[in-house]
């Protein structure tokens, strides 16, 4: 049985496919200002890549800042149920997930079954989020793949007190201006973020295993930050923005057979 997800972030869509249990293919774009176009083209490149027509899925759900908009879906799941029971197909061992994406971040705690426990969401605020570090890569005014590797350079502690990411960018201009290295400020952005996000996952409590989920995951300075905050190991899969787009393909697959 072939099942698709779809999973419509505010940067990018994902797409996964899968049959019995198996990744066929995954293809991503830039969400940009059409949705419902990125959606359609990430899906279109995903079966092409799978070499499936259309008639053979079974089922596609979809799910994301953006899953409305995804006009082929038979239907959608919330992103923290997709989350769950995305890392908890790759991890089993995964009891809380965090998912840390361009503008929000969630904690979930969930069963061995990939349930909801229980969960909260930072969605008010991009300082807890992947374009907090972006807009701080602009003021470092280095590339932002370059500021995870960057913080891990540094063992200073430098606490950031602005927590809006407007007021957080004139502090970085002023550590600037006090000579402080770019390797001691991306650190310090780092662990800002990772404080708000450990402050939200402690609201609903972290009990191991750790998975890190979202694009953010990719960052090793914001991983380092988390687990060190958190004192516990951080599990990260191989291509963690892809997870929501894999939970929904599951949750098709769930939904077909039942």
């Amino acid at each position: 049985m072939i099942t698709a997800g779809v999973d419509v972030g505010n940067k990018y869509t994902k797409v996964v496919v899968m049959k019995d249990g198996q990744v066929l293919s995954k293809y991503m774009v830039l969400s940009g200002f059409d949705q419902q176009q990125a959606a359609e083209e990430a899906y279109t490149r995903a079966l092409a890549e799978a070499g499936v027509a259309r008639e053979e899925v079974r089922c596609v759900l979809a799910t994301g800042a953006g899953k409305g908009a995804v006009t082929f879906a038979n239907d959608t799941i919330t992103e923290v149920g997709a989350d769950a029971k995305g890392a908890v197909f790759l991890f089993p061992s995964g009891r809380t997930i965090i998912d840390v994406g361009a503008e929000e971040g969630r904690a979930i705690k969930c069963d061995e079954k990939g349930r909801i426990v229980d969960f909260a969401i930072n969605e008010k605020c991009a300082a807890g989020a992947g374009s907090f570090t972006e807009a701080m890569a602009r003021a470092l005014e280095v590339p932002l793949e370059e500021m995870g590797p960057l913080a891990l350079q540094s063992s200073k502690v430098i606490p950031m007190n602005a927590q809006c990411a407007v007021f957080a960018e004139s502090e970085v201009v002023s550590l600037i201006h006090s000579r402080v290295t770019k390797e001691d400020i991306s650190k310090a952005v780092h662990d800002a973020i990772a404080s708000r996000i450990i402050s939200m996952a402690r609201r609903v409590g972290v009990e191991k295993d750790l998975v890190m989920t979202g694009g953010v995951g990719r960052n090793v300075g914001f991983v380092k930050a988390l687990g060190e905050g958190l004192e516990m190991a951080v599990l990260v899969p191989g291509e963690p923005e892809y997870v929501s787009a894999l939970g929904a393909a599951l949750a098709a697959a769930e939904r077909a057979a039942g």
